[in-house]
């Protein structure tokens, strides 16, 4: 594929960079498969006649209230929330691939508890603890991908772990479909246990990987760093590449140091005040365009909307949804991030508005959910290739290395609360019933409405961060005050050049002051060597 081509000025390989960065977007699976599982088992009748507590739906069926399915849903979220804010202390204690090996054994416990569970206590806190592992994983992954990646490949990496989750959501939609019609617990336990392969095999990979060359800077290891750093180029340890590459990561982290400390109430001062708003809203905004309504509670909806066979419906929206995020992949490299999401936010807003007119004006009607159908998966392409993938990317390289952790925490985590915040409320906003708003379709103008907020967000929050090295990207957001004037930016400072003098002065000098005193002093230096001669 053209975009895997390598630019010519790039020494070393990176395809061992690629492969490791695509091999730990495999997390991705875990957080997908278990969020599409659960809209299937609540759907299963083995399940609902069994885990029922005497409630009765409109049919005369057994089945769980809006109250359990409320719990049941959402306290997976619940569990990746708080996974997401205590993945940076482990992270930054244990190191990025020692904490995905731990952050799987709590997943797998989870996964045992709900294999085990024929009651909804113990079910419900499997879901907490496999949540919890969820979390951990989703803040660390991204991270370790954005500080192994190459610039010039960063975005479609990173992009892999939403392409991971989208793999996790099929295969969800196609295990759900095999087991629904058993009549014994394998209807719910098989689905539930598939996950302890993708637990394993995420686990053997990562206890052969190397930690990431920029948390073993952190940690004051240059040696183990340039090894690492090695590994990842497939250079020699003393290249001229490979020493310049730490050179400068290992610069741009003392002068961040220099300027203040990285402690979570730092995050909420200047500079990084602005990085951490802008991702912790970008993640925010992911979720509220209605995404994981669908994969939630798509099974149930379509149901409820008169489609004959809905889990089939849900194996077709897995494929749009797995089969869109590629050109996602592409583009983020081709068109940038501001672009993208744009796009994104456009393509969504017009086919929810459309889904929840059809919807409302047409309920019942054949022809009608048919095309209630078809927006659907129109709308899952534009958030797949979009704001699915790009996401994770922007939250990935927007921190400077000292915060990158804690910062990826704190956005992941806003991510988690409002994914559990939808969870929880859907049921009581869709469906029917006293003390239920029954929106039904109409739900999706909600969906539009974010979705229109998306746009206005890209256009003055999201800064243009493609091919910019993790350091270089610290200076764009030093130098440019405004997102929408970063398209085209070229980075001039060589933080090697302005560290000492950051060290003497930094916290009162600006980035540009140092970076103009830094060539003014490098321009005298020549000047005196010139006259000598």
């Amino acid at each position: 594929m053209p975009f895997l081509n390598k630019p010519a000025d790039m020494a070393g390989s990176a395809m061992p960079a690629i492969l490791i960065g695509s091999f730990v977007a495999f997390g991705g699976v875990l957080f997908g498969y278990d969020t599409g599982t659960i809209g299937g088992i609540l759907a299963m009748k083995y399940w609902k006649d069994h885990f029922s507590t005497g409630y009765r739906d409109d049919k005369g069926d057994l089945n769980v209230d809006a109250n359990q399915t409320s719990e049941i849903v959402s306290i997976l979220s619940a569990g990746t929330f708080f996974g997401a804010l205590l993945s940076a202390p482990v992270a930054d204690f244990f190191g990025r691939r020692l904490a995905m090996i731990i952050n799987t054994c709590v997943f797998t416990v989870g996964v045992i508890l709900q294999t085990a569970a024929t009651h909804i206590p113990l079910f419900v806190a499997g879901r907490f603890f496999a949540g919890l592992g969820v979390g951990l994983l989703s803040a660390t992954i991204p991270l370790y991908q954005s500080e192994t990646a190459p610039k010039w490949i960063r975005g479609a990496i990173v992009g892999c772990y939403q392409w991971a989750i989208t793999i996790g959501l099929l295969l969800a939609a196609i295990v759900n479909n095999a087991t629904k019609d058993r009549n014994d617990t394998g209807s719910y336990r098989i689905p539930v246990a598939v996950q302890f392969a993708w637990a394993i095999v995420l686990w053997v990979g990562m206890a052969i990987l190397p930690e990431t060359p920029r948390f073993l800077i952190k940690k004051g290891d240059h040696a183990g760093a340039a090894k690492s750093l090695s590994r990842l180029r497939r250079l020699d340890i003393d290249h001229p590449a490979l020493v310049e590459e730490l050179a400068e990561v290992r610069a741009n982290h003392e002068y961040e140091m220099s300027i203040g400390t990285a402690s979570y109430f730092a995050l909420f001062k200047k500079p990084i005040r602005k990085r951490l708003f802008t991702g912790m809203a970008l993640q925010a905004l992911q979720q509220l365009t209605g995404v994981n309504f669908i994969f939630y509670y798509g099974t149930a909806y379509f149901q409820n909307s008169g489609i004959s066979n809905p889990f089939i419906v849900s194996v077709i929206t897995s494929v749009v949804n797995i089969s869109s995020t590629v050109p996602g992949l592409y583009l983020v490299e081709k068109w940038g991030r501001r672009p993208l999401l744009m796009f994104g936010a456009v393509g969504m807003s017009i086919s929810q508005l459309i889904v929840a007119s059809v919807g409302t004006a047409l309920p019942d009607n054949t022809s009608a959910n048919k095309a209630l159908i078809a927006f659907v998966c129109i709308y899952i392409f534009f958030f797949a290739c979009s704001w699915g993938p790009c996401a994770w990317v922007v939250t990935g390289e927007i921190f400077p290395l000292k915060a990158r952790a804690r910062g990826l925490s704190i956005t992941t985590a806003s991510n988690w609360l409002l994914n559990w915040a939808i969870a929880y409320a859907t049921p009581y906003m869709v469906n029917a019933g006293p003390g239920n708003a029954n929106l039904q379709s109409k739900v999706f103008f909600i969906w539009g409405g974010f979705c229109c907020i998306c746009m206005a967000f890209v256009y003055f929050c999201i800064y243009e961060t493609k091919g910019l090295s993790l350091e270089q990207v610290d200076e764009l957001y030093a130098k440019v005050p405004k997102a929408w004037q970063s398209k085209g930016f070229q980075p001039t400072v060589n933080f090697t050049e302005v560290n000492e003098l950051a060290a003497g002065d930094g916290r009162r000098a600006t980035l540009a002051d140092l970076e103009q005193e830094a060539g003014r002093r490098k321009s005298t230096v020549g000047h005196v060597e010139y006259e000598k001669h």
